[in-house]
């Protein structure tokens, strides 16, 4: 229910209102000071109405509060000293609109409705702007395996709830792929899923996008930036990569999955929030507690409900059905004939190892895809069936043909020791590697590593 306050110091105006209010179907919060009316100021009001003129002073303070804090509330002042410097005052100040006394209450909560949606509409799109919203439908879950089917069921049962939940698998097991369908199957479904990825945010900067900061925060901070949490407020926020998050911000996290609050970075006013968490990493998080890297408190505080992911190579049933997926996927997107994928593919794909899971599968049948022109999928579109042959045939090769595969299996070994180093941290491996994040994005998808 959306919820409006009232802030009006003639209680025969603020009933009015409220019994006005109520027949549209919102919730009304009344108060009679400027005092009370910041208090009662919560992130999930929908909208304000206040007076200019009130007993503890100007209503404009109450417009600067809502403005600096909370941005995406809308602010509708009422006067009965209705003079174009007043009005140009009140918007110029933060006001989303300004209604003169005395006036027909049916304008008022038409002014309402629109300043509502405007603002739903503005911060939607904050939202998908950042590419947070990056499925607008049910995701696509591919697998007929016992493990994967035994996922699906704990998947459907806590969907549902508000409970927490902690995926751990490798890196390309689809973390983040359970905890939008999650999202999806959730009471949240509606509201915003939020992706933030803690491995991929420099250290430096990560408490300012989970938290968001404060005008005047630190030099260039010429305004309020909402963090994710607060782009999340109803939904729900998936924290990829926990085990990468640093100590000082784990006890922050643990604070908001105690209290369902936080203030944001250079701020003192605590903000509430209502936020399912999911979070995922591909570390053992006992381990990482044991040797003192993550908080004991914070892991059993994520650990209600664990969704461990098996790798690809432990679920063999399932690579074929996702190959399949895959082929489909990128002829669609190609706009190409779907090729067969022949028992003898089916073959090399059973035997391969999959290091890069389902992720490697995805960027190899990519590949193949582009550089199959036939009826169907053959041996050489696979860049590791490839790489084999290179190494078969070194003997019958030119010496300048001997080194470019030399060079090319040390350069894909050195990017796999790399990742694995990082554990899968691609910013950190390009860094170690001395090449560009780019530059390492590329390799991988040609190295069909994932």
């Amino acid at each position: 229910m959306q919820t409006i306050l009232i802030v009006e110091d003639k209680k025969s105006m603020a009933d009015m209102l409220t019994k006005t209010f109520q027949s549209e179907g919102f919730d009304v919060r009344t108060a009679y000071t400027i005092k009370d009316g910041i208090n009662l100021l919560t992130s999930d009001l929908s909208a304000v109405v206040t007076d200019l003129r009130l007993p503890d002073g100007d209503g404009m303070e109450i417009v600067r509060t809502i403005k600096e804090g909370f941005p995406f509330i809308p602010v509708i002042v009422m006067t009965a000293y209705g003079s174009i410097e007043t009005a140009v005052k009140a918007v110029k100040q933060g006001a989303y609109d300004f209604i003169t006394k005395p006036f027909d209450p049916d304008h008022l909560l038409l002014i309402i409705k629109r300043a509502i949606g405007e603002r739903t509409i503005e911060k939607e799109n904050i939202i998908l702007k950042k590419e947070f919203h990056k499925f607008l439908k049910m995701p696509e879950m591919i697998g007929v395996s016992r493990a994967w089917n035994e996922i699906m069921e704990k998947v459907k049962k806590v969907a549902p709830l508000k409970t927490t939940v902690l995926i751990l698998g490798e890196s390309g097991t689809g973390k983040e792929l359970i905890s939008r369908t999650i999202h999806h199957l959730s009471q949240r479904s509606k509201k915003p899923f939020v992706a933030v990825n803690c491995a991929a945010i420099p250290k430096d900067l990560i408490e300012n996008e989970i938290f968001g900061h404060e005008k005047g925060a630190f030099t260039g901070a010429a305004e309020i930036k909402l963090g994710r949490f607060e782009l999340a407020d109803k939904g729900t926020i998936f924290l990829d990569e926990i085990g990468d998050m640093e100590m000082p911000l784990q006890s922050k996290l643990l604070r908001v999955l105690q209290e369902n609050e936080f203030e944001r970075v250079g701020g003192t006013r605590t903000i509430k929030i209502d936020t399912r968490i999911i979070a995922a990493s591909n570390k053992n998080l006992e381990k990482e507690v044991a040797e003192g890297r993550f908080r004991e408190d914070l892991f059993y505080r994520l650990n209600v409900f664990p969704i461990v992911i098996p790798p690809l190579r432990e679920r063999g049933e399932d690579i074929i059905p996702l190959a399949r997926y895959f082929v489909s996927q990128f002829c669609r997107e190609m706009n190409k004939n779907e090729p067969l994928i022949p028992p003898e593919i089916e073959s090399i794909l059973l035997s391969h190892e999959w290091r890069g899971n389902v992720r490697e599968l995805k960027n190899v049948i990519e590949r193949a895809v582009i550089l199959c022109d036939g009826a169907a999928l053959l041996p050489e579109h696979f860049s590791f069936v490839m790489d084999v042959k290179e190494k078969i045939n070194l003997d019958a090769a030119s010496l300048h043909e001997v080194a470019e595969s030399a060079a090319r299996s040390a350069e894909k070994t050195r990017i796999e020791n790399a990742l694995r180093q990082t554990q899968g941290n691609k910013s950190r491996a390009a860094e170690i590697l001395k090449v560009s994040y780019k530059t390492l994005l590329n390799k991988i998808k040609e190295y069909g590593i994932g």
